[in-house]
C-alpha cells in the first residue's frame, strides 16, 4: 500500500524554528503538508507538484514556511520559521495528483501520513 512517514514533531517556543520531513514510499506528482489545529478543520499549508515545478503556500504561512522537494530521495521537507501559537497542530503529509484548484484542499490526495504533532508555546 502507499505510505508516507512524517518526522520532526516537537514542542517549540513562539518565534523559534523547526523542520518537518515527509518520506513517501513511491513517487506521486504532488506532495503536500496539511495541518489540523485542535478543535479545528484540516487546512492546507504548502504543496509542491513536480510537473510544472509548482509550489503553493497558504496565506497564513507565506514568508515564514518554506518547502523543499527532493525527488531523488522521495522527500518533502518544510522549514518553519518564526512560529506562532496558532501554528500548533497535527501536521500531515499527503501525496497525489490533485486538480490545480484543489492543491491545498486535500480532496484529490490519495495517501496520507499518520501525522506529527507540533506544539508552539507562548
Amino acid at each position: 500500500s502507499v505510505q508516507l512517514v512524517e518526522s520532526g514533531g516537537q514542542s517549540v517556543q513562539a518565534g523559534g524554528s523547526l523542520v518537518l520531513t515527509c518520506t513517501e514510499s513511491r513517487y506521486f506528482n504532488c506532495m503536500a503538508w496539511f495541518r489540523q489545529p485542535p478543535g479545528k478543520d484540516r487546512e492546507g499549508v504548502a504543496v509542491h507538484c513536480h510537473r510544472g515545478d509548482i509550489t503553493e503556500y497558504a496565506d497564513s504561512v507565506k514568508g515564514r514556511f518554506t518547502i523543499f522537494r527532493d525527488i531523488a530521495r522521495d522527500t518533502l521537507s518544510m522549514e518553519m520559521k518564526h512560529v506562532r501559537p496558532e501554528d500548533s497542530a497535527i501536521y500531515y503529509c499527503a501525496r497525489g495528483d490533485p486538480r490545480p484548484h484543489k492543491r491545498l484542499r486535500g480532496d484529490d490526495y490519495v495517501a496520507w501520513g499518520q501525522g506529527t504533532q507540533i506544539v508552539v508555546t507562548a
